[in-house]
């Protein structure tokens, strides 16, 4: 299958381009000789699937930071909300059979039930910009399908973390403050809210999970890609810390904790468990070391 990754070059992407090429697909990255690729300039989404004509388009790239999007709500929803309408029409336009549309957990937002596992079907209440953003690329990703019948496939990713990940985010982020607390004989690391609570998978099943879903899920659909287990983000810091040899101690930073935080987001994989029979090969110990380890081969 010939296949077009947008935002190949982000965290993601290299993962999942590894595994399709892995898988014998035939893959196309727009990003190509350090050129970027504007997903908000239409004519350039255009002239690229035009000239490509992908069976397949994965749609990556997007605005991933959700502190910043409080900062910057305009620029968000400019590339997740009329990034994908250019990434859609223009994968209608070159004959494209299939587009995964790539959304999030954030779309969720404000969860009642705090012991519950979201399905599908759970009411979206997004508490961020980002969050809101992914639920417009999302329903014109539906639109899309419905109104003139690309295929697309949309799915809520859940927190994924492993080697290679920008330390914007929480894992990598603790894991690189480990590795400068035991250079520096710093005898702590902060941390921002340790009780908040999120579905963790390693990028290597969640890139798989999305070839599946490619191929076997069903057009129109929206597909949780998690591991419906939640782990709080201090236990995360502790194990991580464990991990290292346990000779720092975690301390909360107040101004690490974001204004408004969603206090609870776990997902349940039963559907895309039973359209694909994915399950994760990574236990959540053997991602924090991958992290570790990068964190460590960063640093020296």
């Amino acid at each position: 299958m010939k296949a077009l990754v947008t935002g190949g070059s982000g965290f993601v992407g290299p993962h999942l381009v590894a595994h399709l090429r892995e898988m014998g697909d035939d893959v196309v990255l727009p990003e190509t000789g350090g050129a970027v690729f504007d997903i908000t300039d239409r004519t350039a989404v255009h002239d690229v699937l035009d000239a490509h004509r992908p069976e397949a388009v994965y749609h990556l790239a997007a605005w991933s930071d959700v502190a910043a999007s409080w900062r910057e709500p305009n620029a968000c929803l400019r590339v997740n909300v009329e990034g994908t309408a250019n990434v859609l029409d223009a994968a209608r336009e070159c004959g494209a059979r299939r587009v995964l549309v790539v959304g999030s957990a954030e779309e969720y937002g404000k969860v009642v039930g705090r012991g519950a596992r979201l399905e599908e079907g759970a009411p979206l209440q997004p508490l961020t910009p980002y969050g809101a953003s992914k639920v417009a690329a999302s329903y014109l990703a539906l639109q899309a399908w419905l109104g003139s019948g690309l295929e697309t496939v949309r799915v809520r990713a859940f927190s994924h973390t492993g080697p290679g990940q920008s330390d914007r985010f929480v894992v990598p982020a603790l894991a690189r403050r480990i590795v400068a607390a035991e250079r520096e004989l710093a005898p702590t690391i902060t941390i921002g809210a340790r009780g908040a609570i999120r579905d963790f998978s390693d990028v290597r099943d969640i890139v798989r999970a999305y070839r599946l879903l490619m191929e076997l899920g069903e057009p129109g659909e929206v597909y949780n890609v998690c591991s419906g287990v939640g782990t709080s983000i201090g236990d995360i810091a502790d194990r991580l810390v464990a991990r290292a040899g346990g000779r720092v101690g975690v301390e909360v930073d107040e101004a690490l904790v974001r204004p408004v935080e969603v206090p609870r987001l776990v997902g349940d994989p039963a559907k895309l468990v039973g359209a694909t029979s994915w399950s994760p090969r990574f236990s959540l110990d053997a991602t924090l070391d991958a992290v570790l380890e990068d964190a460590r081969r960063q640093s020296s």
